[in-house]
């Protein structure tokens, strides 16, 4: 059995690969559209959820901020002008990163102290940090499906317990 912050993980992959599935049986257009949204397009919604897949894991490996933040505006060249497909391999090779660095850290509660220029000191844990992680995109994969509707197309259940029970009827 995963450990229960590997799991959340691996939920949080599950969930985007179900939107990803999802969108590429939409139109191609409708990834790049502009909405009246949180973010002007699906596209720059995933854009942003990646930056912050390579800041967070940059965060988790405990890497020093000076060797960060330079990264930034990398990570959202990176993401921009992507279809879907491209979308979806970017995001592949930064979950196989996040799993690298899961098997890496034996103690996923270690405590970590985290030190942003603006916001401060937060004494925390790794398994903290990654459950953000999830809730950070289980929030902008809400805002797809909102900027999907507004299209005129369903969106996909991407519920924690939709992925627990596919998981157990896997192992059945």
């Amino acid at each position: 059995m995963l450990q229960h912050p590997q799991q959340l993980y691996e939920y949080h992959v599950w969930a985007n690969d179900q939107l990803f599935t999802h969108l590429e049986q939409l139109p191609k257009d409708v990834f790049h559209a502009e909405v009246t949204s949180v973010f002007p397009s699906v596209s720059k919604t995933f854009g942003h959820m990646y930056l912050y897949e390579k800041l967070y894991m940059s965060v988790l490996a405990e890497a020093p901020n000076e060797e960060i933040f330079p990264k930034i505006p990398g990570w959202a060249e990176e993401a921009q002008g992507k279809t879907v497909d491209e979308m979806r391999r970017l995001f592949a090779g930064v979950a196989e990163q996040f799993r690298d660095l899961l098997r890496r850290t034996p103690d996923p509660d270690k405590a970590m102290t985290i030190e942003h220029p603006k916001y401060g000191r937060l004494d925390t844990h790794f398994s903290g940090i990654l459950q953000h992680v999830v809730n950070h995109g289980t929030y902008h994969r809400g805002n797809v499906t909102a900027m999907l509707r507004q299209q005129g197309y369903a969106g996909v259940p991407t519920d924690y317990l939709f992925y627990l029970i596919e998981r157990q009827e896997g192992q059945r």
